[in-house]
C-alpha cells in the first residue's frame, strides 16, 4: 500500500504532465475524516480538466492504486478523483473561484484574474 506522501507525489507529477494551473496541497487531517490530503488545481478548459483527471487516474493505476471514485470528468468544469487518503479536485478557474475550497479549509484563496471569474 502506498504512503500518503507517495500518492501526493504521484498526483503532482500527473498534474504537472498536463500543465495544471495553481496546484495547492491542503493537509486536512484533523479537519475532516473524509481524507487526509486534498489537492486542488485548475485546468483552463473542459478538455484540460478531463486530461488532468485522466492523467491522475492513469498514473495511479500504473502504480497499482485503483481510484475509489471519479466524478465530473464527463462535463469538465469540476472533477474529483478519490484516491482514499488523497482527494484531487480539478476545476476550471471560474468554478474554483466561485466555490473557493481553499477558504473553506482555512487556506488562502487562489488568485483569479478578471477574465476567469464567473
Amino acid at each position: 500500500m502506498m504512503e500518503i506522501d507517495e500518492i501526493q507525489a504521484l498526483v503532482i507529477e500527473a498534474l504537472e504532465d498536463v500543465k495544471a494551473v495553481d496546484t495547492r496541497v491542503l493537509d486536512v487531517r484533523g479537519k475532516t475524516s473524509v481524507t487526509d490530503v486534498m489537492v486542488i488545481t485548475s485546468g483552463n478548459t473542459s478538455r484540460q480538466v478531463k486530461a488532468l483527471v485522466n492523467s491522475v487516474v492513469e498514473k495511479a493505476k500504473q502504480a497499482g492504486l485503483k481510484p475509489i471514485g471519479v466524478e465530473g470528468e464527463d462535463i469538465g468544469e469540476w472533477a474529483l478523483v478519490d484516491l482514499g487518503d488523497v482527494v484531487v479536485h480539478v476545476m476550471q478557474p471560474g468554478i474554483r473561484a466561485f466555490y473557493n475550497l481553499e477558504k473553506l479549509w482555512g487556506e488562502e484563496s487562489p488568485q483569479v484574474s478578471g477574465d476567469q471569474q464567473l
